[in-house]
């Protein structure tokens, strides 16, 4: 199958699969260096060979988990479930400024809005979920059957983790039997994120089931504005290879693909990020939730934060460790390590890192109280809202004692006090062999 790839609507190379396991990328002649596809690939007259079904910036925008299985369950017996026979329906709507198409599509075919006020307001469960997947899916899909996927009613999507849509403005996140109340769990942590770090704009519907992030690689009507690349794709990885970088290897591309002058406001916004994770017992930060944006390689930054939640409320992934590793180790007890890390690889001094973590402690006894009103707002979210106040209290009490920052105890507001202890989090059994 042949592509064609545009940056900003411009068509610019051809994407072509030879094989099983290889993708020719070809840019035209005459492109203007800056309308580069990745950061890893500039523009040039040889073709980029990758022995892979996709090069890794395509990879990263194919949909995972529910949406994934949705296409690759209707669109597989008409095209095929191929990486590119994929790429070819999703490339039309894709995180950054690529676009990829069969050649002679319509880039600007209107796709059907995302009613917003409907998805904020309305009911959000499992099935009402799956099915506002399976109707905004693909609308925009040129040919074949984009009403095929409007008249069917898709599984329920719990057993494939969190559910994200994708739209030419947001960002939807469902939440899942497994998962309850993800999205308000991410709304919240993203509220403490933000008063910290530069971070995408949320909202959580009423019922405090879906997630809408506001896209920040758009512009007001949502056309393409900025190329984004995630660290997994930066570095060559496949998206099931998430959790096996480290921050070194993240540092190092840092220093590959940011400008010197950008480099010390990149590492300064990474080391809050990493403090965050611990402070907010995130072991979901991976290397697709960390990116670089850009509209020229000149002016490369990193991305502001756009997932940021505690995963530790939930049982399956209770003793989960931090999703990428430094020093050799992953633990939610670094020790000093944490802080010559920071200092040796990042270049933060300690002084900075300390002002830091005052800085979230005091994001999060000014969001705590958020979590107790919706703790009295969603019955279903009472006991999850104790767990996540519990462990922003621990992440930063570790973070201030004497075996990391020694800054002292902390007073974090009257929001941590005055509720019984929730139950203990009891890890669902796996039953092996049963038919």
């Amino acid at each position: 199958m042949k592509l064609v790839v545009s940056v900003l609507g411009k068509p610019v190379a051809t994407l072509e699969s030879v094989g099983d396991f290889k993708s020719v990328l070809t840019y035209e002649e005459g492109t203007n260096p800056n309308h580069f596809v990745s950061l890893t690939m500039p523009v040039r007259t040889e073709s980029w060979v990758w022995d892979d079904p996709l090069h890794p910036i395509f990879r990263m925008n194919l949909p995972e988990g529910y949406l994934l299985h949705v296409l690759e369950e209707q669109f597989g017996r008409h095209i095929g479930a191929s990486p590119s026979s994929l790429l070819s329906i999703v490339g039309r709507n894709m995180i950054g400024r690529l676009q990829v198409a069969i050649p002679g599509a319509d880039l600007n075919e209107p796709v059907t809005p995302l009613d917003v006020a409907e998805l904020l307001k309305g009911d959000n469960s499992e099935a009402a979920f799956s099915e506002l997947v399976h109707k905004y899916a693909t609308s925009g899909v040129s040919g074949v059957v984009p009403k095929f996927l409007d008249a069917q009613k898709g599984p329920r999507f719990s057993q494939y983790g969190k559910a994200t849509l994708f739209t030419r403005k947001h960002i939807v996140k469902g939440s899942s039997q497994h998962l309850p109340f993800v999205a308000l769990n991410e709304h919240l942590g993203m509220q403490v994120a933000a008063k910290v770090v530069p971070t995408a704009r949320t909202e959580v519907s009423q019922d405090g089931q879906a997630l809408l992030v506001h896209r920040f690689d758009v512009d007001e009507e949502g056309q393409p504005k900025s190329g984004l690349e995630d660290f997994c794709a930066l570095l060559g990885m496949r998206p099931s290879a998430k959790y096996e970088t480290t921050w070194e290897r993240i540092g190092k591309a840092v220093r590959d693909h940011v400008p010197g002058p950008r480099q010390r406001e990149t590492f300064y916004h990474m080391a809050a990020t990493i403090l965050l994770t611990y402070a907010l017992r995130n072991a979901d930060c991976d290397s697709k939730n960390i990116a670089l944006i850009y509209t020229s390689r000149e002016d490369v930054q990193i991305a502001p934060v756009y997932d940021m939640l505690t995963t530790c409320v939930y049982a399956e992934h209770k003793d989960s460790p931090p999703g990428i590793s430094f020093m050799g180790k992953k633990t939610w007890q670094p020790g000093k390590n944490l802080e010559k890390f920071l200092s040796g690889n990042f270049g933060i001094p300690p002084r900075e890192q300390a002002a830091l973590v005052e800085k979230i402690g005091d994001a999060i006894s000014d969001t705590a109280p958020l979590v107790r009103q919706a703790m009295e707002e969603h019955p279903g979210f009472r006991e999850i809202g104790k767990h996540l106040l519990n462990a922003w209290h621990e992440g930063v009490s570790d973070l201030r004692n004497k075996r990391i920052y020694a800054l002292g105890d902390w007073k974090p507001g009257k929001a941590f006090a005055g509720f019984s202890d929730p139950p203990k989090l009891k890890t669902r059994r796996r039953i092996i062999g049963k038919s």
